[in-house]
């Protein structure tokens, strides 16, 4: 036992070393491009948004799904997730911290977010969401504390109850600066909330899989197969309910005149964003997990793993085309009318991201998984063996 103890922190310290240079290059890479501006990246004067910031808001929707776990175990009194619940908080606060890291050092000028975080315009729905990522930090951290300590355990209920509402109204908020930016036509939609949370659930419980899964292999401490098989159809359904909401989406768009010449472009012919949409996220990010998920032939958690990890590929997926393939599109001022100038009005804008946005990105992947793991190795986080769950009931007939 104490050979396989010391083995276990020896592969944990690797890891974490291993994460913290991922994340050293990454502020190296955010330093040159400080440094040089944006010629050095795939960016322009339309494609203000790249490829850090499809990791950022990946994180940061992922962040909120994190919480499911504890939530149903907290809120919804189902004590087969509680033990996993402390860990389910850990991997919101390593998620959030992650995307945001991405996001203040992709926006440029990092040592103005004192500024930001001092000085708020309340009729901007950015200022909103730096009230809403301080809030959810600050509460994951009191949930965190009456999970971890006994005394408290009365506090937990109330403590999930207050962190659920606020995860909500927070990706809410995240959909929303989508939906507000008038500017842009590919977003401007009331849609885009109920889009990002339906996302948010779907993503952040394909990364408590995978997290649970690896910590597995650390600790020893792996789900009850009962368990396992209830956060599988979990998985399946949210994945479903998101390509529910994506499709809501883009036939809102297809309603709307206007929309017709964007939606042929994200769908049909404007490469390489309809390839990305339909291969990256239709087919590998939903239609093949939720197969994975649902055949009754790979109940194994090697297919819920292989599920999870391609829902997060697809999740890439899915927002590269969104914030990318949403910028790249041009905006139509003069509806029925072609305009053209010197600065390139009207025009379908080309964006290749540069090998420091991809660094940044995978950066903050890093930091999440870095926090995560030291949060698990320093507190009480990881589930004991308390026996097996009992199945869920079967309805009836």
């Amino acid at each position: 036992m104490a050979t396989s103890s010391a083995s276990q922190a020896r592969l944990a310290w690797s890891l974490l070393a291993a994460g913290g240079a991922v994340v050293a290059v990454a502020l190296g890479a955010a330093h040159y491009m400080e440094v040089h501006g944006h010629v050095v990246t795939g960016m322009n004067n339309q494609v203000v948004w790249g490829l850090p910031h499809v990791f950022a808001i990946f994180l940061i929707v992922a962040a909120s799904g994190a919480l499911n776990v504890a939530s149903i175990g907290s809120v919804f009194g189902e004590k087969a997730y509680k033990p996993f619940a402390p860990l389910s908080v850990l991997l919101t606060v390593a998620l959030l911290a992650g995307g945001l890291m991405v996001l203040v050092l992709d926006l440029g000028r990092p040592e103005r977010l004192v500024v930001a975080a001092t000085h708020y315009n309340f009729r901007s729905i950015f200022a909103w969401n730096m009230i809403l990522y301080n809030g959810l930090f600050a509460l994951c951290a009191v949930y965190l504390w009456t999970l971890a300590e006994r005394r408290f355990a009365a506090a937990a209920k109330p403590a999930g109850l207050a962190a659920f509402a606020w995860r909500i109204i927070l990706t809410t908020g995240t959909g929303s600066i989508f939906g507000f930016l008038v500017a842009r036509q590919a977003y401007a939609s009331g849609v885009i909330a109920p889009l990002f949370i339906a996302l948010s659930l779907a993503w952040g419980l394909a990364v408590f899989q995978l997290a649970q899964a690896g910590f597995a292999r650390l600790s020893g401490s792996a789900m009850d197969a009962a368990l396992q098989a209830r956060v599988r159809r979990l998985l399946g359904i949210f994945l479903v309910a998101a390509l529910y909401f994506v499709v809501v989406h883009h036939l809102t768009n297809l309603y709307w005149a206007r929309q017709a010449a964007l939606e042929r472009f994200l769908l049909v012919d404007g490469a390489p964003y309809p390839a990305v949409f339909w291969l990256g996220y239709v087919v590998a990010g939903t239609v093949v997990p939720v197969a994975l998920v649902f055949h009754p032939k790979l109940a194994g958690p090697r297919a819920t793993n292989a599920a999870a990890a391609l829902a997060v590929l697809g999740a890439l997926a899915f927002l590269y085309v969104f914030i990318i393939g949403g910028q790249a599109f041009p905006l139509e001022i003069f509806p029925g009318y072609e305009a053209s100038s010197s600065f390139g009005d009207g025009r379908v804008d080309r964006y290749s991201p540069s090998l420091p946005e991809l660094l940044l990105g995978l950066g903050g992947l890093a930091a999440a998984f870095v926090i995560a793991l030291a949060g698990a190795r320093a507190l009480p986080i990881l589930p004991r063996d308390e026996g097996p769950v009992a199945p869920a009931p079967k309805p009836a007939a």
